[in-house]
């Protein structure tokens, strides 16, 4: 089981370490492209997950299942640095040092990250008025949109950035009214 604090102490360095091999050679962006399609695959392939997580799948074996994922045309720093986890026995981290770098990333190019919960799926227009909003709030550069869908909101949507929420939502309106009726 991966605790929080722990697995913060370990991922950090090992994304500081990615970001400073990343910028070294201009590849930031290219490897936060990367990261984010490896934490798409790993968040929707249980098989691979458990290849991760398994202590027992021998090195070897995960080597080669990572190079076959990440084919000839991968980055080679990258690829060599997710070897160096297998090595290190670090690939367990693998999900959080790749959030972290991105984290990280985020921070370089001064864009927040705006989790947008809504009851249906947003239209362009409405997710430009959404990175609208959220760029008058922070005075970022960017914003970077993360959408998930929630039935149970009824309507509107809930915007968290950073510890801040702003609740938009029907539900949220309806638990307010009833907390004044109280």
């Amino acid at each position: 089981m991966k605790s929080n604090i722990e697995t913060a102490e370990i991922a950090q360095p090992y994304a500081q370490a990615l970001m400073s091999i990343a910028q070294s050679q201009n590849l930031a962006e290219q490897f936060g492209e990367d990261a984010r399609a490896l934490l798409n695959l790993l968040k929707n392939s249980a098989p691979l997950q458990n290849l991760i997580d398994n202590p027992f799948i021998q090195a070897e074996r995960k080597k080669a299942v990572l190079t076959q994922i990440l084919g000839d045309g991968a980055n080679p720093y990258l690829r060599r640095f997710f070897l160096l986890l297998i090595d290190k026995r670090r690939l367990f981290f693998l999900e959080a040092i790749l959030q972290q770098y991105l984290v990280l990333l985020r921070q370089l190019n001064q864009t927040v990250l705006a989790e947008v919960t809504s009851a249906i799926p947003l239209t362009e227009a409405q997710q430009q008025a959404v990175i609208d909003k959220v760029l008058a709030i922070t005075n970022a550069h960017q914003v970077e949109l993360e959408t998930k869908i929630d039935r149970d909101l009824i309507g509107g949507l809930i915007i968290k950035v950073g510890s801040q929420v702003i609740d938009a939502s029907l539900r949220g309106q309806l638990r307010r009214l009833s907390l004044r009726l109280t």
